[in-house]
């Protein structure tokens, strides 16, 4: 670069141009300052000479890579430190605001990454303060931002940065500096509270804020959830915080302040009224907490001051939260003006704050104390409001098109409705009294419209969400039991009298569909608007909420956990109140009735609905829960509908298997019914319920090739190897699995070659056509899943005869299947959506092989003993699959990496001669991508790897250092390997101990396995892994470490017995802990921290 301004230019359209080839350009000519440590000096110059921010900016953040991802001299980096403190102080007001806070990272990283190198490093608190004691609102602005991004970079992990050192560090902060910057945000805010104006308010407001935010004990925690619990601050923070201005000056700030600042003057609130309960000098203290977290939420509350602002009410809502978590209903009574507070936020309550009326009407029970809780008084009317308020919501949803429905969010509602039924059930025969009167009318008026031979559809939309969120609120009461003084019996009653309501709605949606006999197509005979109504979003919704209402019930009143016990005899008794109360209602007698009630709407659904495959799912959800529960399965099978069913499970009965939108549910459908047909053992019953699926086979088999491609034909194969793959994944015994075993082979496996030969062909169209390539994957995915299904040996269902060659014969099959797809998905080219159309089926064909591989139920060395190339054929196609993909993808993609590591796991440790056999540059390939999954963090892949790099090091160990000279082929290409490549096993012995000594290791005992073998082929490699760890640690800790490392191989001996192994688990264990003694800061609560008092110079404006 010949000039500054030539640079200065180059950042301009770096970060400004709008053309992405100028861009790139840019970036990859200015790569270099990040890249290669020679230039820091001049990114140096860049800051003292440069004109434009833009250099500023590529300095700066070229600096801050260099520091993150080099290890640069102690030196070096604190004459950066130091250089970076005097250019803020003296450059600093006059710099742009992104230059500033990106110099700011940069000293802040410096001082993470140094801060057990050198003390200078700790002492940024008092630069910081420097910069706050000087007279300009510019440089006291600064340092505020200095400890803000301080306070952030010390609290969360770096990449550069091992987990254990940022936890170490993040300790060390806590201890020496947190409290000190929490005192100076304390005494800036109380210094600018007159300053309305001032910018420096959201800065020391900010800081406050991240210092209650810090992960003090090292547990990250989703505040969303109601996990956030409490805040664990240290105990020297204890005087700080039971001053009372403390939690005064947040209420003034929001009381003078607009969003944003007046939201994070709450968010400081929600955390300090989240403390732990231990902090406190006693509970006189914790009450007088309390009392003024009430005083000012009820200030706020009588005032309404911002809660007008949908941010303010949110967090106010929040903070309100904190007293259901933190806080028991005991302590909230005794507080004086509680019946003012609890009366205010209950006059304006939302659904926001259920989760804080459930648990104080859940406390009512235990609760001791002579003042009223006034619950009573309040409860029912919450309960009316919340109501009423899903009610009305319905007429402004469908007023205002471009606002989502609740009633199609299921997290949304779910978690409006989680709360709500404790408040119903507080007062459970008042509330279900509301509930009926205020859904019977409506109910009456949707009955009435269904004998009109019209009706205004919008007017049906409107009274059928109202009905569905009946409905939800119902299924939402009935899903807990748990009631505040009721008998068991009278609340079956209540109960029954709300689920009658649900079940005569049910006759009125269905309009008599649910008595049609499904044998026969007979046409509707009720008004057809009703029949139309299927395919409205409304009718949609409602039927939704009655198979949630059916799930519910269920789980109540219904099969296994529905029963309870005599108290007179030890048998099981279905609940008689319920079910009394339901037949005089409804002439609902017992369960079996009930059933076939629930059973006929679900074949209401199955049949009606043909394009809406949220109802079909939902629906055939609530068939496979009756199906696989072991009572209510049995009584299924006394259904004449459930029988029609397992008999007539084709498209003319049930239209949405023709659908190819609901294809996907084609799976649970047959799951179901596999539940279903394997309950009894019958072969007889099997045969002919699988009738209809023998006639789709054989129209396939009979289709000549040149009809094979057509439409007709591809979406049969799809939906037939969805069935297969249903009834597969219910085959759960030897002996079901023998029936479609016999039932498929020999007569119909061809037919799955067929289907991968026709559909994975003819490369010559894959350039011409993108629909092709869907194609592909469209018939293939499905095929390959089922095949996946059909070999997986799960409880052991496919064990064969000792005189059997079924083992075999499935996997000839499987091999049949693999090379088929592979030779052909090899042989096109990569398409720009690669995982849909390639990594997909080739990471199934890796989870096929891998269940067959590692099924037991296959001997593999008669392919060898007979000259059978079937084993040898599969793992040739599945290397040479796995070889096309790049690492960087394999580890990119979740599923294909799942597959991937399975597969070389099973390959390591029942294939090794395989891979051992294989080119010395493909092999190093394997095990490098072996280490790539021991450095992942899912610990799944992770111990695959430890085992598969444990079989290759006991290989060596017992074939080559413990034996006389490899004398089989595999023993001597692994001889070769290692002797072109002497750095493998050094390698990953080093990322072995890495991973145990600085990181979170989860599964040490799977690690340990192969470290023991990698000890053990050689005692150099040990030692000088041991010297270069020692190396890399303070001179002052080597006599320490060392004992350490001597510990860990006392009394191993060298072999590798499971009792040897074990012992140096043992010792591994010890080893890590003694190690990394000094890596942990003690994290328990008597943290001392002198009390600093600090008063700063407000700059003058």
């Amino acid at each position: 670069m010949e000039s500054l301004q030539q640079l200065e230019a180059l950042c301009e359209r770096l970060y400004n141009s709008q053309d992405s080839a100028e861009r790139a350009h840019a970036e990859s000519t200015l790569r270099c300052f990040s890249m290669n440590t020679e230039y820091i000096p001049q990114c140096q110059y860049i800051l003292d000479n440069a004109l434009t921010p833009y250099a500023l900016m590529l300095a700066s953040s070229s600096l801050l890579k260099q520091v993150t991802e080099h290890s640069l001299s102690l030196q070096l980096r604190l004459d950066i430190r130091n250089y970076l403190i005097n250019y803020l102080a003296t450059r600093g007001p006059d710099l742009q605001h992104f230059v500033i806070q990106s110099l700011i990272q940069l000293l802040c990283r410096l001082t993470k990454f140094g801060w057990f190198d050198d003390d200078k490093f700790r002492d940024v608190v008092k630069e910081s303060m420097s910069f706050l004691s000087q007279s300009t609102p510019h440089h006291y602005a600064i340092g505020l931002k200095i400890l803000n991004q301080l306070v952030s970079e010390m609290n969360q992990p770096n990449s550069g940065l091992p987990s254990t050192h940022h936890r170490r560090a993040a300790c060390s902060f806590r201890d020496q500096s947190l409290f000190q910057i929490l005192q100076i945000s304390l005494t800036s805010l109380q210094q600018l509270r007159s300053d309305v104006t001032s910018k420096l308010q959201e800065l020391a407001l900010s800081l406050a804020l991240k210092c209650l935010s810090y992960d003090f004990v090292g547990t990250t925690i989703d505040e969303s959830s109601e996990e956030f619990g409490t805040v664990q601050v240290p105990s020297a923070w204890k005087p700080i915080l039971e001053d009372p201005s403390t939690l005064q000056i947040f209420f003034d700030y929001y009381a003078i302040t607009q969003p944003p600042i007046s939201k994070e003057a709450l968010e400081c609130l929600v955390r300090l009224a989240s403390v732990r309960r231990s902090l406190f000098t006693n509970d006189s203290a914790r009450s007088k907490y309390l009392a003024h977290l009430m005083t000012g939420t009820k200030e706020i509350l009588q005032s309404g001051q911002g809660l007008a602002q949908h941010d303010n009410y949110h967090e106010f809502c929040r903070l309100l939260g904190r007293f259901r978590v933190n806080y028991q209903l005991s302590e909230l009574v005794n507080v004086e003006g509680y019946s003012d507070w609890i009366h205010l936020w209950a006059s304006s309550s939302v659904y926001y704050l259920l989760g804080l009326w459930s648990r104080l009407v859940t406390s009512v029970p235990y609760l001791k104390a002579d003042s009223p809780s006034l619950l009573d008084e309040f409860v029912p009317k919450i309960t009316e409001g919340f109501i009423t308020s899903r009610f009305d919501s319905v007429q402004a949803v469908l007023s205002d098109g471009l606002s989502e429905n609740p009633l199609d969010n299921v997290e949304l509602l779910q978690d409006q409705l989680d709360c709500f039924p404790y408040l119903c059930r507080f007062q459970y025969e008042n509330s279900s009294l509301y509930i009926i009167k205020i859904v019977e009318p409506i109910l009456q008026s949707y009955t009435e419209m269904a004998h009109l031979p019209a009706a205004d559809h919008n007017d049906l939309s409107i009274i059928e969400a109202k009905l569905a969120w009946a409905v939800h609120i119902i299924a939402a009461i009935l899903r807990i039991k748990q009631c505040t003084g009721c008998s068991t019996e009278s609340q079956e009653v209540i109960d029954a009298e709300l689920s009658a309501r649900v079940l005569q709605l049910i006759k009125v949606t269905d309009g008599g569909l649910h008595s049609q006999d499904l044998s026969v197509n007979v046409p509707f005979r009720d008004p057809i608007f009703i029949s139309q109504r299927y395919g409205e979003l409304s009718k949609q919704r409602l039927d939704r909420a009655i198979l949630t209402f059916f799930q519910n019930f269920r789980k109540s009143y219904v099969g296994d956990q529905a029963m309870h016990t005599s108290k007179l005899h030890l048998i099981f008794v279905w609940p008689q109140q319920l079910y009394g109360r339901l037949s005089e209602l409804l002439g609902i007698s017992d369960h079996l009735v009930l059933l076939n009630f629930i059973v006929s709407k679900i074949a209401t659904n199955l049949k009606c609905y043909t394009e809406s495959e949220e109802v079909i799912e939902h629906t055939l959800s609530l068939f496979l829960e009756l199906a696989s529960g072991y009572m209510t399965g049995k009584l299924l099978l006394k259904l004449d509908t459930v029988n029609f069913i397992i008999s007539n499970h084709t498209r003319e009965h049930f239209p949405f298997l023709e659908e190819h939108r609901c294809s996907r549910s084609r799976t649970t459908f047959y799951y179901t019914i596999g539940w279903l047909i394997f309950m009894e053992d019958s072969h007889v019953k099997f045969k002919s319920s699988m009738e209809p699926l023998l006639k789709v086979f054989i129209a396939l088999e009979s289709t000549p090739d040149a009809m094979f491609r057509t439409d007709s034909v591809k979406y049969s194969l799809i939906g037939l190897m969805r069935d297969l793959r249903g009834i597969a994944m219910a085959t759960n015994s030897r002996r079901t699995y023998g029936l479609l075993f016999d039932w498929l082979y020999p007569a119909h496996m061809p037919l799955l070659s067929r289907g991968i030969s026709h559909w994975a062909d003819t490369p010559e169209l894959y350039h011409v056509e993108t629909l092709f390539m869907i194609a592909i994957a469209q018939v293939t995915t499905p095929l390959l899943k089922f095949m996946a299904e059909f070999v997986l040996n799960k409880v052991q269902r496919l064990t064969f005869d000792s005189s059997s060659a079924n083992g075999i014969l499935l996997f000839r099959e499987v091999s049949k299947l693999i090379v088929a797809y592979g030779s052909r998905i090899l042989s096109l080219p990569n398409p720009a959506e690669i995982y849909s159309f390639k990594y997909k089926g080739i990471w199934i064909c890796l989870t096929i092989l891998t269940r067959a591989l590692g099924g037991n139920y296959v001997n593999f060395g008669v392919f060898e003993l007979y000259g059978d190339r079937a084993l040898a054929d599969a793992l040739d196609m599945a290397l040479k699959m796995t070889l096309s993909i790049p690492l960087a993808d394999i580890l990119a993609f979740r599923k294909l990496t799942k597959a991937y590591f399975a597969f070389l796991e099973v390959l390591f440790n029942s294939h090794i001669g395989f891979v051992l056999t294989l080119d010395t540059n493909i092999f190093m390939r394997i095990v490098g991508s072996l280490e790539s999954g021991l450095k992942g963090l899912d610990t799944n892949i992770s111990a695959q790897c430890a085992s598969a790099i444990d079989n290759l090091a006991a290989f060596y160990f017992n074939n080559i250092t413990m034996g006389e000279a490899p004398s089989t082929p595999a023993a001597i290409s692994l001889a070769r390997h290692i002797s072109e490549c002497p750095t493998l096993f050094p390698e990953i012995l080093k990322t072995l101990f890495e991973i145990i000594l600085f990181e979170d290791c989860s599964n040490q005992w799977s690690l340990s396995r192969p470290m023991l073998s990698l000890i053990l082929i050689s005692e150099q490699i040990f030692a000088d892994l041991k010297t270069r760890i020692l190396a890399s640690q303070p001179a002052e800790q080597h006599p320490r470490l060392a004992q350490c490392f001597d510990k860990l191989m006392a009394d191993v001996s060298r072999c590798l017995d499971s009792k040897n192994r074990d012992k140096f688990t043992q010792n591994l264990t010890v080893f890590r802990v003694e190690f990394r003694v000094n890596e942990w800061i003690s994290i328990e609560y008597g943290w001392s921290c002198e009390i600093v008092h600090v008063k700063f110079v407000i700059p003058y404006r």
